[in-house]
């Protein structure tokens, strides 16, 4: 029985579901150094966002690689330390501290056993053969979700609610407004954040974008994990000013499984190119000397299409989309929370 086995109980059912899979390839052999890849998160991949989008990318990616793995989640957002001290004492030769709260803890047990570690949005903690970045931004697909938006409002009224405002979603904040307002210039932009840290608060989210459509806005422009399960619940449930529907934009993962006819589009991240590469790194003994991010480029940002998107809206951002790709329009990068709330019309900033 391995550590987990005597610490869980085989078969119990537990907050922090720790998953072990092997997966095996069959034509391919790789280095001995790296046979088995963890990933940690906060809450359970099943959330259609965050969570689940860097679970099931882990996942693939061991797949591809022929790599034993291991998947630690519901975690929360306290002291990890002794789940990354277990996995690296269990042979995990990647650890992927998929959350900006274990910023911390991640690469003080790095250096601790020497396992490498990869965190996000701290480029500063890089550190050869250790630790890694992937601060990931889909500024560029949020840029083209604001031009939409700004496009189809009825109101003139767009909303953006966030449960936090770390780097990744503030530079989509600001590249939303900036889309919003290249498309139209008298675009208004109500800017709601539920809390400091309000990432799972689906009751906050609710509540905040209800208050949000109240005063004007008729598509919501959510960044939440958890809490956009809230903020989806208020659009469905709340009618705009004028008596018409709510549309929801999202982020990160694909919810059309669950939409009931308000789901605009979502602004995909897809992690496997990122992981991929870390593997490669590893291999190859560069692993914590660059960043990783994603972009539309190689598609690991994307806008989902949905039937809601009229095609010749559609036709116009895949125009865009090429802009951007072959750097004749540029999506300037801002993670400042100030310089995001510089670009709203109006800013509600939540105690969570």
């Amino acid at each position: 029985m391995t550590k987990f086995g005597k610490r869980f109980g085989i078969g119990a059912i537990i907050p922090a579901a720790i998953v072990a899979v092997s997966v095996v390839a069959a034509t391919t052999v790789f280095a001995a150094e790296v046979n088995k890849i963890a990933i940690l998160v906060p809450e359970e991949g099943t959330d259609f966002g965050w969570n689940q989008q860097g679970v099931d990318a882990a996942r693939a990616v061991a797949e591809k690689y022929g790599l034993e793995f291991v998947s630690a989640e519901g975690l929360g957002y306290g002291d990890i330390r002794p789940t990354l001290r277990e996995l690296a004492e269990e042979g995990v030769d990647l650890m992927i501290a998929h959350a900006s709260g274990y910023n911390t803890a991640a690469p003080e047990i790095a250096i601790e056993t020497g396992v490498a570690v990869a965190v996000v949005d701290t480029p500063d903690a890089i550190k050869k053969g250790l630790i890694a970045d992937y601060t990931l931004s889909g500024r560029e697909g949020a840029y083209l979700a604001g031009v939409m938006a700004a496009e189809m409002s009825r109101s003139g009224t767009l909303g953006i609610v966030v449960s936090g405002e770390p780097p990744s979603w503030n530079s989509q904040s600001a590249a939303f407004a900036m889309g919003a307002k290249a498309e139209n210039s008298a675009i208004k932009l109500i800017y709601a954040v539920i809390g400091p840290a309000a990432y799972g608060d689906a009751a906050g989210g609710r509540r905040v974008t209800a208050s949000v459509i109240s005063a004007g806005a008729d598509i919501i422009f959510g960044q939440g994990n958890g809490s956009s399960f809230g903020m989806i619940q208020a659009v469905e449930t709340v009618k705009a000013v004028d008596g018409g529907k709510v549309m929801f934009i999202d982020v990160i993962g694909d919810k059309s499984s669950l939409d009931k006819g308000h789901l605009l589009s979502s602004v995909i991240w897809d992690m496997i190119p990122v992981y991929s590469a870390m593997i490669e790194d590893l291999r190859n003994d560069t692993f914590g000397t660059r960043g990783y991010g994603i972009g539309l480029s190689d598609n690991s940002v994307r806008l989902l299409k949905t039937p809601y998107i009229p095609a010749d809206v559609w036709s116009d951002l895949m125009t865009m989309r090429d802009e951007i790709i072959n750097g004749s329009l540029t999506v300037e990068e801002i993670s400042d929370a100030q310089e995001v709330r510089e670009l709203m019309s109006s800013v509600d900033i939540g105690e969570g």
